[in-house]
């Protein structure tokens, strides 16, 4: 209840036009993530742009390790990329199975602020820092 003695029902999930802004947001992001890996996928797909074949034998083995260092961080980045791109794919899903916002462990709803920083989360802060 309310001050006034009105039954105050807490709101169990947004609203289509909230649904709406979050989804726009979420395509938003899906798209850079998707534009990010692109990149990330060509780079990977192009070893050797910079023209380093005719460079002295003796700085071979060191751009050798070099590349295999820097290759294997940019399939790092990939990788944590596309997992990105599902997590922002299944929030779509959410989205229109009307379920998005919801804490998957408390079922409350999730503040808006937490959603716009981190907007594929399915946990509201008090559900995360008990998990830590």
């Amino acid at each position: 209840m309310d001050n006034n003695g009105t039954q105050v029902t807490e709101k169990t999930r947004y609203s289509d036009i909230e649904l709406q802004e979050f989804k726009d947001l979420i395509l938003d992001k899906l798209n850079k993530a998707k534009a990010e890996l692109h990149i990330l996928v060509t780079s990977l797909s192009n070893p050797n742009e910079n023209g380093t074949d005719d460079t002295a034998g003796t700085f071979k083995a060191l751009e050798d390790g070099s590349a295999t260092l820097e290759k294997e961080h940019v399939n790092q980045l990939a990788a944590r990329q596309k997992k990105f791109i599902e997590n922002l794919e299944a929030a779509l899903v959410r989205i229109e199975n009307k379920t998005y916002g919801i804490c998957r462990e408390t079922g409350k709803l999730i503040p808006k602020e937490r959603l716009r920083a981190v907007p594929h989360t399915t946990l509201s802060m008090e559900a995360k820092l008990k998990q830590s």
